[in-house]
């Protein structure tokens, strides 16, 4: 990856493998000469997206039930609006700048939110942040799986979903939707105090009088499992999701099992007969006793097909 940075003198980045053909030319002749020539953005790179170096990767550590990151977006070299002229320039009204960050994937996606809510203004936050998640995509235009820094296929603790595609979360088919009441057992499950769980709610909050859920049985368009000496080797975890598609429609399970871990859905068929009808369903993760499995983190997914939309769950499993 090369980066795009305001320069005083004309300048470009190249990387590692130019920079040798580079020194290889200068020292073949007395006279190097070289001539920087721009020729416009150049896109369709088949190896994009790839995960940038400075991504924040999971797992989450604070709760470690709820996978994280849950999307991935644009965050390099991104060209947009600035404060103040980057050359120091007090008489022009063009003032713009060239960054990367996690503070650029940050608007772009907020970018996203926005545009969701404008075409769908009854979708609460969690549906709109499900369409995002489960529309994502996990291919790069070669169609081979997300690549990290080193170019080497990036794990689910670095794509979370996948990178974000507007135009298919505009139309998810089906939303895991959260009420915000909802995650008061969730919060209490956590065994936050009660003092903490009302700073979160901005009101009193007695967890006591509260029922309580694991982290994973939050309505979470993602999964992540743990299982060690405290786990037990089967958990059961339910989902219900919402239909904003085709108001009749059917959807049948695909699942693509952590290795090692088997993954029962029930009922493996979603029926659906009118538009917002909710539906439940419960994913039964099972780590059998024979299970030779090395690697501490595996992954997988559990996919919804119907004739007209796909939508995608990624599975997070956590070995210890």
């Amino acid at each position: 990856m090369t980066l795009a940075e305001a320069h005083v003198l004309p300048a470009a980045h190249v990387g590692y493998t130019d920079g040798l053909k580079i020194k290889t030319y200068i020292n073949s002749t007395t006279t190097p000469t070289a001539t920087i020539l721009f020729k416009g953005t150049i896109i369709g790179d088949d190896r994009a997206p790839v995960v940038a170096d400075f991504s924040s990767p999971g797992p989450n550590y604070i709760s470690p039930g709820i996978l994280k990151p849950d999307i991935l977006g644009p965050g390099v070299n991104i060209l947009a609006a600035w404060p103040v002229s980057v050359e120091n320039n007090t008489n022009t009204n063009s003032t713009f700048n060239i960054i990367l960050g996690t503070s650029m994937s940050c608007p772009h996606l907020s970018g996203v939110a926005v545009l969701l809510k404008s075409s769908h203004p009854d979708w609460s936050p969690a549906a709109i942040k499900s369409a995002i998640m489960t529309t994502a995509d996990v291919m790069k235009l070669a169609l081979n799986p997300i690549e990290d820094e080193c170019y080497v296929p990036a794990n689910i603790f670095a794509t979370g979903s996948g990178h974000v595609n507007p135009s298919r979360a505009n139309h998810p088919g089906l939303v895991y939707d959260i009420k915000p009441e909802d995650y008061i057992p969730y919060l209490c499950g956590l065994n936050y105090t009660n003092r903490l769980v009302g700073f979160i709610l901005q009101r009193k909050v007695n967890c006591s009088m509260e029922s309580k859920i694991a982290e994973a049985q939050l309505n979470y368009p993602s999964f992540a499992i743990r299982f060690g000496r405290s786990q037990p080797i089967s958990q059961t975890y339910t989902r219900l999701v919402t239909n904003v598609g085709e108001p009749v429609s059917s959807y049948v399970v695909e699942i693509v099992p952590p290795p090692g871990i088997d993954v029962l859905v029930e009922p493996s068929n979603l029926d659906f007969t009118e538009a917002n009808q909710t539906l439940k369903y419960q994913v039964t993760f099972t780590r059998p006793e024979s299970a030779t499995n090395t690697t501490v983190y595996i992954q997988g997914y559990l996919k919804w097909n119907s004739g007209k939309y796909s939508v995608r769950t990624p599975i997070a499993v956590t070995l210890r």
